[in-house]
Formats: C-alpha cells, structure tokens, sequence
C-alpha cells in the first residue's frame, strides 16, 4: 500500500520534489468505514491550489499529508451496512492505492469496470462542473456565439458538446495544433484556435474577432491570461462568462504578480462588465451536488448515443502521479488526466 504526500509547498511550478512516494499502513477500520483498492484517481488543476497555504473555498493540503483526489475502486473490507466486498465505488481516495472511506460520503458504481475511469471525467465532477456552470450561469440560447478556453480538457469538451447540441457557434480555444484537431474534426467545434501560436494578445483577438462576427455572448472562463484578455473586448451586451478557473495564474500561487497576471487592467475588466452589462459568475462545483443526479439523468443518454464523447490521458502507477501532474498543469495532456493504479 502506497500513497504520494505533499513534501514542500511550491514556489511557483510543482517539482518532483515537492511529493514523497512512502509506504501506507491501514488502520483498523471503524463503524461505516470501508477500504478500498484504487482502480483509479483523477487529477485536475485545482490540486495545485490545495497545495499553497493560502485563504481558498477549501482548506490547503497538510506537509506530509496524503495529496487529495478523486478515485474509482473496489471495496475489499467493509465495515458498514451499505457496501459489500466486491462493489465499485467513487470516492475522495486521493493519490494512492488504497484508501479508507467513510461509507456515506461514497457513492457506488452502477458501471461495468471497463468503463469505471467515466466516473472522473465525463460522468464525474468534470463533466457535472461543465454542464452545471453552462446551463446555469451560461443559459445557452441557440444561434448564440460560445467560447470556451481549454476546450479539449474534460469541462471544456464538455461545454462546447453541450452547446452544440443546443444549436450555438462554438469557438475552442486550446494549446496546440494537435489539441485543436481534436477539439474540431473529433469533438465538433465549429472553430479552435491554438493560443500558443500567439505572441500578442492582439493578435489572438484579431482572430477570434474574425471566427465571432456578431460578438461573442458566452464565454466559459477555465484559463484566464492571455485569453481572458482577447476575450473581453469581444463580449455583448448582457453576454455571460460563468468563471470555472483560470489555470494561466495557478502557478503564481498566493503571491500572484507573474507577467499575464500583471498584464490585466482592473479598470478596463471593470469597465467592460460595467458597459456590457455582463453576468460574471464564479461557481465551486462542490456547493451544487443536489444538482448531480440531474446531470447523469441528462447527460448519460447523451454519451450513451454517441453524441458526447471524451478522451482520457492515462498513466499507469501511482509513483507517476508528480509527473503527469506538472505535464497537466503544462497543457501536455491530451483530454482527461487520470492515473491507473491497479486492475
């Protein structure tokens, strides 16, 4: 039994050497507990948040404490009445390959196990945070323009699918040639834009201008930066930005002050929303899991139908969690990062 732990807080980018791969001991489990062997975990941007000691929505990882993610896997000891040996469960597992749960904050699997990494991705917090912030802070409208940053990873693929389905001219935004293909000839954008390719914000807005004739009413916010920038002066009136993050600045950490971060003008940003009469909404998707029943009730046909698909970047072994965490927080990541831990 293994687990990664966070080793120091990072001064900017993660290193290897912030973590530390050791050996796990289980406890005797208590009433309502059960342990579970890890399938697989998820890794998404807002870990590097948890890993500074900074005033956030949720409280910061401990030095030497277990690094927080969401697993898929299989009950193996149970010490509670609703799960038996042998049940496939989602849960708070973190970066291991075991973990102890407690019983009802665990939600088990309706899900054959070839299909068991969908829990962390397109039918797991992902997908619900992209289908919860469009349809609720987005009110998709057909014949509307969308744009949506980091648009092959699991919440933006899931945004742009949804608002094609719902009659609107999608644009993609993501960083690199390969990643736009994906986002247009796979996923069915209508148009995507590689920001890498661009040296001036000036630039990227001029093509994005060009994709967006009539304005852009939608702008679903996952990068901030460079982005956000172009975006801004292209937005209509009463358009909407629902605000999911902006993994351009995480880096930074608590001290902020990076290059693209000191680029913004507060009062221009505040002029736009003032003049265009924009609803901005910052959402955390673990305030709204009333709503998650609606969204599998919705959105599972959808994938099942074969009219939302999604990609998933897997890597195999927990001691490659560090890696594939900094090469997603770099945008090498093809779709979904998810680390697979055992069969």
């Amino acid at each position: 039994m293994k687990e990664i732990t966070l080793k120091n807080r990072p001064q900017g980018s993660p290193t290897h050497d912030d973590f530390s791969l050791v050996e796990w001991q289980k406890p005797t489990l208590n009433a309502g507990e059960i342990l579970v062997a890890v399938h697989s975990f998820s890794l998404d941007p807002y870990m590097r948040g948890r890993m500074d000691d900074a005033k956030s929505y949720a409280a910061p990882v401990s030095l030497g404490a277990r690094m927080e993610a969401g697993g898929v896997g299989q009950v193996i000891e149970s010490a509670s009445d609703h799960f038996e040996i042998g049940d496939f469960v989602f849960g708070m597992t973190g970066w291991a390959t075991h973990a102890v749960l407690i019983a009802k904050l665990v939600r088990k699997l309706d899900l054959p196990r070839e299909h068991l990494t969908r829990a962390l991705g397109v039918l797991g917090m992902p997908g619900f945070t992209g289908w919860y912030g469009l349809m609720t802070h987005g009110r998709p409208k057909a014949g509307e323009t969308l744009v949506v940053a980091a648009a092959s990873g699991p919440v933006g693929s899931m945004v742009g699918q949804l608002a094609k389905l719902r009659g609107l001219n999608v644009i993609g935004i993501a960083g690199s040639s390969e990643k736009c293909d994906i986002v247009v000839n796979e996923l069915g954008f209508d148009h995507c834009l590689n920001h890498r390719s661009y040296d001036t914000v000036r630039d990227l807005r001029s093509d994005l201008a060009r994709l967006t004739p009539n304005g852009i009413d939608i702008y679903f916010e996952n990068v901030a930066g460079m982005v956000l920038e172009a975006v801004m002066p292209l937005m209509n009136v009463h358009g909407r930005i629902p605000v999911c993050g902006m993994i351009s600045w995480y880096n930074a950490g608590r001290l902020g002050g990076d290059a693209d971060m000191a680029t913004l003008s507060a009062p221009s940003l505040w002029r736009n929303i003032l003049v265009n009469r924009l609803s901005v909404n910052g959402f955390i998707i673990s305030d709204h899991w009333d709503q998650f029943s609606t969204f599998l009730q919705e959105v599972a046909p959808l994938l099942d139908a074969g009219k939302i698909k999604y990609k998933e970047d897997i890597t195999e072994g927990v001691e490659n969690a560090p890696e594939a965490f900094i090469g997603m927080l770099q945008g090498k990541n093809q779709g979904k990062t998810i680390i697979k831990v055992g069969p």
